[in-house]
């Protein structure tokens, strides 16, 4: 079995986001960028049936700016046998990754393509979901669990009333979720020995696909600050405060 992973470079989850003053976006400037958890987990999920015999090679594939060979260089480290990197500096929406996707799948023609279920930077859950679309593949989303058989994939999620486990021939489209598995850390041997594998870099615009941005984006705004707290001395004015805040809500 062949697996392509796809990860996405994001701005670090442990950074506080900071909005442009006009409300225009995100400001980027001097931000720490690390690969998305999500596709973190979708690598070492590849890496584990890699690992386990039940696939041959991983290919890790990103699209993005140059400084996206980061994330390309961590999936290698984790054990991916070689990227596949797609420059492009414009903004990318789900739809236009999903048909880039779409191309490199018609060339490499792996048996499953893993992704994250989305990305922290817009949380659109959206790309695996159309790649499965465009391709006519089946697909299992917010994967918890990952099985290889005889007959091809089960693919454990949770659900509203536990866990589910369905039956999935391949080549499919699965998306991972953070229960998926717990990613290794790479150690810098890893890395430098990342360094050496293989990476196909070429223009986005080599594959003559329109990646033109088609949603226009009106307005960025950051959270409202939290209020700071409030305490009683005893239940009857916990009660009596709670009781005002309802009151003056209803007013408004």
């Amino acid at each position: 079995m062949k697996i392509l992973v796809a990860v996405k470079r994001v701005v670090d989850h442990t950074v506080r986001i900071r909005v442009r003053p006009d409300g225009s976006g995100v400001d980027t400037d001097n931000a720490r960028f690390s690969i998305n958890p999500f596709c973190k987990h979708a690598v070492e999920a590849a890496v584990q049936l890699a690992e386990h015999g039940h696939a041959d090679e991983v290919v890790a594939v990103t699209i993005g700016p140059a400084k996206a060979n980061d994330v390309l260089l961590v999936a290698l480290a984790m054990g991916a046998d070689r990227g596949i990197h797609l420059v492009t500096e414009a903004r990318t929406e789900p739809l236009a990754v999903a048909k880039l996707l779409k191309a490199v799948v018609e060339e490499e023609k792996p048996d499953l393509v893993l992704l994250g279920k989305q990305a922290v930077d817009d949380d659109a859950n959206q790309t695996g979901q159309m790649l499965a679309g465009l391709l006519d593949w089946p697909q299992a989303t917010f994967a918890s669990g990952i099985e290889v058989d005889h007959n091809g994939l089960k693919i454990t999620r949770e659900v509203d009333y536990g866990r589910a486990t369905y039956a999935l021939k391949t080549p499919a489209i699965v998306t991972a979720d953070l229960r998926l598995n717990e990613p290794r850390n790479t150690a810098l041997p890893q890395v430098m020995k990342a360094k050496k594998k293989p990476v196909d870099t070429r223009p986005a615009a080599d594959l003559g696909i329109d990646i033109a941005p088609r949603l226009t984006v009106e307005k960025v705004s950051p959270p409202p600050e939290r209020t700071g707290g409030q305490a009683v001395g005893s239940v009857a004015e916990l009660v009596d405060i709670i009781a005002e805040t309802a009151t003056a809500g209803e007013r408004t």
